[in-house]
C-alpha cells in the first residue's frame, strides 16, 4: 500500500508541475537478490538503484529496524519505503544524476553530496507523509514512530567514526529533514544543497 500511495501522490505532483513521473517497480527479497546496481544481501537494507530504476525492499531490514534500532511501527517502515521511492523522484528530476556529475568533478566532498541526497529523500518522505496525514490516514503516534526511524539510520547511530565517513547525515539531520517535509507538504521545500555536515 505504501509503495503504491507515495507513488500516486508523486504522479499528482509530477502532473501539477506538468512532468511525468514514471513509476519505480519495487523488488522485495529477504536472502539476496540481483540488481542492476550488483549483488544485494540482508546487510544491504532497502536501496533504490538508479541504474535500473528500481526500489529494493529487503523485507528482513524491517524487522531489525523494530529490533535492533528501536523503531518498530507500520510507520517506521513506511518511512523507509518513501525515503527509497524519494530517490527515484531524485532521478526523475534529474537531481541524482547532478549530484553524481559533482561527486566526480569533487571527489573531496563526495560524501557531503550523498547527505544532501540522503537528506532529501528523507524531506520527500515526509511530504508524503503529510499528504497521508491530509486525508486523514494516519493514526495518533504514526509521525513519531517515523521520526524515530529518522533517527535510527543516522550514520552517528550506525557506527561511522567520523564525521568524513558519514554518508546518509546525522540522526538529527535526518529527523530535520523528514519534519521539515511534513511540516511544508511541499517538494520545492525540500532544498538541501546547501546543507553540511
Amino acid at each position: 500500500f505504501v509503495s503504491q500511495d507515495t507513488q500516486n501522490m508523486w504522479t499528482q505532483v509530477f502532473q501539477d508541475a506538468g512532468k511525468t513521473y514514471t513509476r519505480a517497480p519495487v523488488v522485495t527479497f529477504t536472502s539476496g537478490t540481483m540488481s542492476g546496481c550488483g549483488p544485494a544481501s540482508a546487510q544491504t537494507g532497502p536501496f533504490y538503484c538508479p541504474a535500473d530504476h528500481k526500489v529494493y525492499l529487503d523485507l528482513s531490514f524491517f524487522q531489525e529496524l523494530s529490533r535492533r534500532f528501536g523503531a518498530p511501527g507500520d510507520f517506521a517502515a513506511a518511512y523507509v519505503i518513501a525515503h527509497e521511492i524519494g530517490h527515484h523522484v531524485q532521478s526523475e528530476l534529474g537531481i541524482e544524476s547532478a549530484i553524481r556529475q559533482k561527486q566526480q568533478e569533487d571527489p573531496g566532498r563526495a560524501n557531503v553530496y550523498s547527505v544532501q541526497l540522503e537528506l532529501q529523500a528523507d524531506c520527500f518522505a515526509g511530504v508524503w507523509g503529510k499528504s497521508t496525514a491530509n486525508r486523514g490516514l494516519l493514526d495518533p503516534g504514526d509521525i513519531d514512530e517515523g521520526l524515530k526511524a529518522a533517527a535510527a539510520v543516522g550514520d552517528d547511530r550506525l557506527g561511522a567514526r567520523s564525521r568524513e565517513q558519514w554518508t546518509h547525515g546525522s540522526s538529527e539531520l535526518r529527523v530535520q529533514w523528514f519534519r521539515t517535509g511534513y511540516d511544508a507538504g511541499n517538494p520545492s521545500d525540500c532544498d538541501t544543497s546547501n546543507v553540511e555536515i
